[in-house]
């Protein structure tokens, strides 16, 4: 079985793509997985070192606004789709998995022209441009939140990585807090924006590292490739690093999460029973809120807006929520319950009934 798994940009797609490849490896180790990408895209780096072959199509951004950049958007597809074209030509795939993004629209288009099945994964509450065009024309539609609006939706949860869906943060906490340089001891608050950082998060929380160390909380903060905190010296560890690959271990070093509402960023968090506060990104559709509102309304993690996660906020807040053990204990049990570890094998299996089963449209030119 031959299969084309096309997504990428930033780590909310290629973090699920990778998830679901993997799943379909172990469901049947000789079939064979290539992944579509573009080359400004993250899947350029984490793709060939997971071991899957990676193809390329030039991308089509959609504009959110009126303007010259608009007015090429047609040529742009044009040629996109027949990059793709050129792509199934080479792989010959039995069905195509669409997570949405830049790559995903071409994608759709040439796949409904040959008649290939197709499977589109929604990886946030409100679905992007492009599922919402591929779900109209999909075999079948996975969504990792519930009442996602698309039509023949299945709820499957988001795929993650064995490494997460597996965790036992207990077991591996002295280890994760060794390697970071932590003390094993200490209320730990892990602060991470998401593949490419955040600003906001990084300045308010460096800013309120004072009253961080005199509660005794040490933080673990990943700033991003380009991100930076300056924070001053303080009574606890601050340790900035700029990327973590082991997210299993930042997990469970820690007893606090601050983070964006990427559906990867709720969905890990939640899965595995850690509390946090979700600052969504102040941009895009507004997904990030709803993605989050599950947990949130569960109990199990804060919801702040961006424009109120200021130093003061930090300093007020979260050196109490971070040094109430029996809180964190109640919002972590409230988060565990409510996210499926298994979407890997559900998406997997629909991938696989999906190649089995043909298109109504197969054969169609």
């Amino acid at each position: 079985m031959r299969i084309l798994l096309a997504g990428g940009g930033t780590a909310g797609h290629t973090s699920p793509l990778l998830a679901t490849a993997d799943a379909l490896r172990r469901l049947d180790p000789a079939v064979e997985i290539t992944c579509l990408g573009t080359p400004r895209g993250l899947e350029n780096t984490v793709v060939p070192a997971a071991g899957y072959p990676l193809e390329l199509i030039p991308p089509v951004p959609l504009p959110r606004r009126p303007g010259g950049d608009l007015l090429r958007v047609p040529g742009r597809l044009r040629a996109a789709v027949a990059a793709t074209h050129e792509v199934l030509d080479r792989v010959r795939p039995d069905v195509v998995v669409g997570y949405g993004g830049y790559v995903s629209m071409p994608v759709y288009l040439a796949a409904r022209r040959r008649g290939l099945p197709l499977v589109v994964h929604e990886q946030n509450a409100l679905p992007g441009l492009a599922n919402k065009a591929g779900a109209r024309v999909a075999d079948r539609v996975a969504v990792s939140f519930p009442d996602t609006p698309l039509p023949r939706a299945e709820y499957v949860g988001l795929p993650i990585r064995t490494m997460i869906s597996g965790l036992d943060r207990a077991a591996l906490r002295a280890e994760a807090r060794a390697s970071f340089g932590l003390d094993p001891d200490r209320p730990t608050l892990v602060v991470t924006g998401g593949s490419q950082g955040a600003r906001r998060l990084n300045q308010s929380v460096s800013a309120a590292a004072g009253a961080l160390g005199e509660a005794g909380v040490q933080v673990l903060h990943v700033v991003g490739p380009k991100g930076e905190a300056a924070p001053a010296p303080s009574a606890a560890p601050y340790v900035v690093v700029h990327y973590v690959d082991r997210m299993d271990l930042a997990l469970a070093a820690a007893d606090l999460m601050v983070c964006r509402a990427g559906a990867s960023s709720v969905t890990e968090a939640a899965a595995v029973g850690l509390p946090a506060v979700f600052v969504p990104l102040p941009i895009g559709n507004g997904e990030q809120e709803h993605n989050a509102r599950p947990v949130v309304d569960a109990g199990g993690a804060l919801l702040v807006a961006d424009e109120a996660f200021t130093p003061e906020w930090v300093s007020s807040t979260l050196p109490e929520l971070a040094t109430d053990p029996a809180r964190l204990a109640a919002m972590g049990a409230a988060a565990a319950g409510l996210i499926p570890r298994d979407a890997d094998v559900a998406l997997a299996r629909i991938v696989v009934e999906a190649a089995g089963g043909g298109s109504t449209r197969r054969g169609r030119r």
